[in-house]
């Protein structure tokens, strides 16, 4: 067997995928800003719990607030990029050269992505609490154990979902700005407008409300809704999870009808 055969196929590809996310400046700068913004609300906001706010919050809700309001893009940006950079500067063409099955591409890039992006969830998560717990010193809310750990895995497993959906996308469309224009929208304002139509309940089965109630104990209000979710926060990792799946099966047929 040569050595070829043995480091290629799926396994092959995801190690030259590892080695392209960990070079690219990109990827620590993503990473970084997404940390930076969420330590900047959960700031701000554990900061107003200690001058009367009107609206009370423990330090689990300040960490999905900061996760649905500014640290999730940063999720958006990193994994559009992971796609749409190859289509950018050509570098598509050797990556499909090395590795001519076109769904061990698509399947590697989400390979890399969903480790390190639940991590990164997990660890946002974790860095926001503990921030806004030390800084609101008692006032607000309490959080318990539940709360807290609902709330950090809930985060890992929609950001990493997250990641796979913008590949998935990316693979589609082809453009940093399409794949970004087309999940932003898909996250907030479609949600938003369904809501004004009166449509509220098909809002909660979108991605990213979705994400947010897989981070809520069942029972407890949404933090960006007001209201408790309708479902227990697995069935919200589900629903991602669906999501997820069937961007990246569309983007791998994509990617498999269409040449670089």
């Amino acid at each position: 067997m040569t050595t070829m055969e043995r480091t290629g196929g799926l396994p092959g590809a995801v190690a030259a995928e590892w080695t392209k996310f960990l070079s690219v400046r990109a990827t620590w700068w993503c990473l970084t800003g997404g940390t930076a913004l969420m330590l900047l609300y959960s700031t701000a906001s554990a900061m107003a719990q200690r001058y009367d706010s009107d609206r009370a919050q423990g330090a689990h809700d300040i960490a999905l607030g900061g996760g649905f309001y500014l640290t999730q893009f940063t999720v958006v940006a990193l994994a559009t990029l992971f796609v749409t950079s190859e289509y950018s500067s050509g570098s598509i063409r050797s990556t499909l050269l090395w590795t001519p099955v076109r769904e061990h591409v698509a399947l590697a890039k989400a390979a890399v992505l969903l480790p390190v992006l639940f991590a990164f969830g997990v660890g946002a998560s974790g860095v926001g609490m503990g921030l806004s717990g030390v800084l609101m010193d008692g006032h607000g809310l309490s959080t318990s154990l539940s709360q807290g750990l609902t709330a950090t895995l809930g985060m890992g497993a929609y950001f990493a979902l997250l990641g796979v959906l913008c590949t998935g996308f990316g693979w589609a469309l082809r453009s940093a700005v399409g794949t970004l224009v087309s999940v932003l929208v898909l996250l907030a304002p479609l949600p938003i407008i369904l809501t004004s139509f009166g449509w509220a309940a098909a809002a909660d089965y979108f991605p990213g409300i979705a994400g947010i109630n897989s981070m809520i104990v069942a029972g407890a209000p949404s933090p960006v809704t007001g209201s408790p979710p309708p479902y227990a926060p697995w069935v919200g990792v589900l629903i991602c999870a669906a999501w997820a799946s069937a961007a990246l099966l569309t983007g791998t047929t994509v990617l498999r009808r269409r040449d670089a």
